[in-house]
């Protein structure tokens, strides 16, 4: 079996924490690990597990391998896609991918929660031995409650074991209909967790839609394979028809078979859903960071860089980040991503990236921005390497604060270390580099008439960025 992890969420309800460029499933939500990393590290246990194969945005690529490697694993493929084409393209390549039609996949997005454990590895062991016979399996959520933002699966006949036939993939209903799947019995939540063989998934979606199936052998033939990474042919995989595994392969199958999960599960699509799944105190409140409170009920407050202090409120949502302070009703949060669409139509920052920004060679922190200048807090991890490089509109000052900074600037090569510095002129070519075993720290001061990051002429990278 071979786990397939999804990562093509931006997360955007989930604003400001959860951000275009740094999406939640890399975040350390509910625990001291990523849900990525909780993703992979609740199959401990199971037993013939392959190394997992990753699909994510091409922009996540270095997060992704860097969240693998921090806890020990070394994935068969991290399969970039250059444009999103939704569930059934991304799982057709994982199973393209896949060393044998015989495998089976088990299908996992990367930003869920699971509190019981034994309930979902029971279920896991079940549908492996499903998708062995040539079932399609996907997990139904046993529902706790009449939510409306979910789709839900009805059951039909009792197929074997604790497994039933599927008679439907359902639309997210409104209240009066989500009480009556509740009451019925028949439904679950439609978890977006599937399992089956590799062979048996490509025969099913060759049957209903074999354009998809056909660009995604074309996108994968072209591929180009660097490290760990399976970079997608862009032209080709941008032709390819997007759609869910659902509408493409699961409502049209007669394969398809669903287990009933009742494990604690939570797709963490909002602040009250993280609310839901996150430890409380005697009063209801959901806290990190520096809060206090006072007569406050019912609140999940988040606090990043400040004290947040709370008087008088129930049922609230308070984040504060570095950069952005978001509160609203429990009952509203599903409004947050129209925040986000604002941001995006405004054509601000905020909207996709963080204060703090990750490279794959470390990442910076914008520190203070004014007119013609803003100034950086920049960490080199040791061996890291920026990317060789000019700027047509800024010149930069580099102060080294930590560490030891070897520096291209033109022909010359300058070693720096703590309380040193040097100008980089406008216009001349020039590299930072990390040669040592402990983080590099510079403090860099840009000053110009354009300071976007868009403003980089790139002559040489490491890590194959254009």
């Amino acid at each position: 079996m071979i786990p397939v992890i999804l990562s093509g969420g931006s997360g955007t309800r989930l604003w400001p924490l959860s951000r275009g460029h740094y999406p939640k499933q890399f975040l350390p939500l509910i625990t001291d690990h990523t849900m990525i990393q909780e993703t992979i590290l609740r199959l401990n246990g199971l037993e013939g597990l392959k190394a997992p194969i990753a699909v994510c945005n091409e922009d996540h690529r270095f997060m992704m391998a860097e969240q693998l490697w921090e806890i020990g694993v070394k994935p068969a493929a991290i399969i970039l896609e250059p444009v999103g084409k939704n569930t059934a393209p991304a799982v057709a390549m994982a199973a393209l991918t896949a060393a044998s039609g015989d495998d089976i996949l088990l299908v996992l997005p990367a930003d869920h929660v699971i509190a019981n454990m034994a309930a979902f590895h029971k279920a896991i062991i079940q549908a492996k031995d499903l998708a062995a016979q040539g079932f399609l399996v996907t997990f139904g959520v046993v529902p706790s409650e009449p939510e409306t933002g979910y789709g839900y699966i009805k059951r039909d006949v009792l197929q074997q074991g604790d497994a039933f036939n599927v008679a439907a993939f359902v639309e997210k209903p409104d209240a009066d209909m989500a009480k009556h799947y509740l009451q019925s019995g028949d439904y679950f939540w439609n978890s977006g967790m599937f399992a089956f063989k590799a062979s048996s998934f490509l025969s099913e979606l060759e049957k209903f839609n074999p354009e998809m199936l056909s660009i995604c052998r074309q996108a994968l033939k072209a591929a180009k394979v660097d490290l760990d990474f399976v970079r997608l042919d862009k032209g080709l995989f941008s032709t390819c028809p997007a759609d869910s595994i659902d509408y493409a392969v699961m409502e049209r199958t007669d394969k398809a078979v669903v287990i009933p999960l009742d494990a604690g599960w939570s797709d963490v699509g909002s602040w009250s859903a993280l609310w839901e799944v996150t430890d409380k105190d005697p009063f209801g409140n959901a806290i990190s960071g520096d809060v206090l409170t006072v007569d406050t009920r019912n609140s999940f407050i988040h606090a990043q860089n400040k004290l947040v202090a709370v008087i008088g409120v129930q049922d609230l949502v308070v984040v504060e980040t570095d950069d952005a302070v978001m509160i609203a009703p429990k009952d509203r949060v599903q409004e947050v991503k129209e925040i986000v669409v604002r941001l995006k139509e405004l054509k601000r920052n905020e909207a996709d990236f963080h204060r703090k920004c990750y490279r794959p060679w470390g990442h910076y922190d914008l520190v203070d921005i004014g007119d013609r200048h803003q100034t950086k807090r920049i960490v080199v991890k040791p061996g890291g390497k920026l990317s060789v490089q000019k700027h047509h509109h800024r010149a930069e000052h580099w102060v080294v604060v930590k560490g030891t900074a070897l520096v291209t600037k033109g022909d010359e090569k300058l070693l720096i270390t703590e309380n040193e510095s040097t100008y980089i002129p406008l216009g001349i070519i020039h590299c930072l580099e990390n040669p040592g075993v402990i983080p590099l720290e510079i403090v860099e001061v840009q000053s110009g008439t354009y300071l976007g990051e868009d403003d980089i002429i790139r002559f040489g990278d490491q890590y194959g960025r254009v």
